[in-house]
């Protein structure tokens, strides 16, 4: 009787319980989770090297946007911002940095996590903003957000950018592979590697230097290639082909696979130039 008893007892508070807990606010666990998604863990790295000039730097597996400002300086000095919903949010990733005197390398990738919680879990993202020496060249891989980049006298690849690349000015070889967004890009000078663009989803223009001569190749564009530069000639062709050059000709910009527009126009950096190469030139003659 005492064991029938005590069953009964388990039961009835068993029963209770389960009332209490559907009975419970569901409001309580919405602000918890709210407060979760809206209040933002923040972990800020800086750092400073010293660079040679020549020096590559490599950016790869950003999960954010890149900002590089560049100037005679031989000092590379680095921000990085992480963002995530929480400190276990933070740590399913982690950024690391290596460097010596010729080169800097930034690379995002995966935290010490477990495989369902790396999986599943929110992802941090990542903000860079670099301050670099202009006489290095240039490369990033995987980046989920948008890239600027002051001028950069070494050569540039960009590749696998999911948002807008703006570039202020190249003085050598360019690649921009595999960009979702759209590219404006500063051409003051062009070497003997030319410019290539390819798998481009966006427009793009190019404001070109009045001392640029090359030549110009595109290949399956969907969209329309054209200028606002009396010293660029554009020829159609048939299926997306275009062809021409700027000035006399020279070093090859190779466009394959763009899904936008192309335009050549003159930046403003260009007009200011050539008005002051005006005005000096009519002082001189005074």
């Amino acid at each position: 009787m005492k064991r029938i008893l005590l069953v009964l007892v388990l039961v009835v508070i068993a029963g209770v319980a389960g009332i209490v807990r559907s009975h419970s606010k569901a409001s309580d666990f919405d602000h918890l989770v709210s407060r979760n998604a809206t209040e933002q863990t923040r972990e800020e790295i800086r750092q400073s090297y010293q660079l040679a000039p020549g020096a590559s730097v490599d950016l790869s597996n950003i999960n954010g946007s890149i900002k590089v400002e560049t100037s005679d300086a031989t000092t590379a000095d680095v921000f990085v911002e992480r963002t995530g919903s929480s400190r276990e949010a933070l740590g399913r990733r982690k950024v690391t940095i290596e460097a010596d005197t010729n080169s800097l390398r930034i690379h995002g990738e995966k935290g010490d996590v477990g495989f369902f919680e790396g999986l599943f879990g929110t992802q941090p993202s990542e903000k860079l903003t670099l301050k670099l020496p202009r006489q290095i060249s240039l490369h990033t891989k995987g980046v989920n957000g948008a890239v600027t980049v002051g001028e950069v006298d070494g050569a540039l690849d960009i590749r696998g950018v999911n948002g807008r690349v703006q570039l202020a000015g190249t003085n050598s070889s360019a690649e921009f592979k595999g960009i979702n967004g759209n590219i404006s890009i500063g051409l003051k000078q062009l070497s003997s590697d030319g410019l290539t663009f390819g798998g481009i989803n966006g427009n793009i223009e190019l404001q070109v230097g009045q001392d640029v001569n090359a030549d110009i190749d595109a290949n399956g564009v969907n969209g329309n290639v054209a200028t606002d530069l009396s010293n660029v000639v554009i020829d159609r062709g048939k299926h997306g082909r275009y062809s021409g050059k700027i000035g006399s000709g020279g070093s090859l910009i190779s466009a394959k696979g763009i899904n936008g527009n192309i335009r050549f126009t003159r930046g403003a950096w260009a007009s200011t130039g050539e008005a002051e190469s005006k005005d000096q030139s009519a002082a001189e003659k005074n």
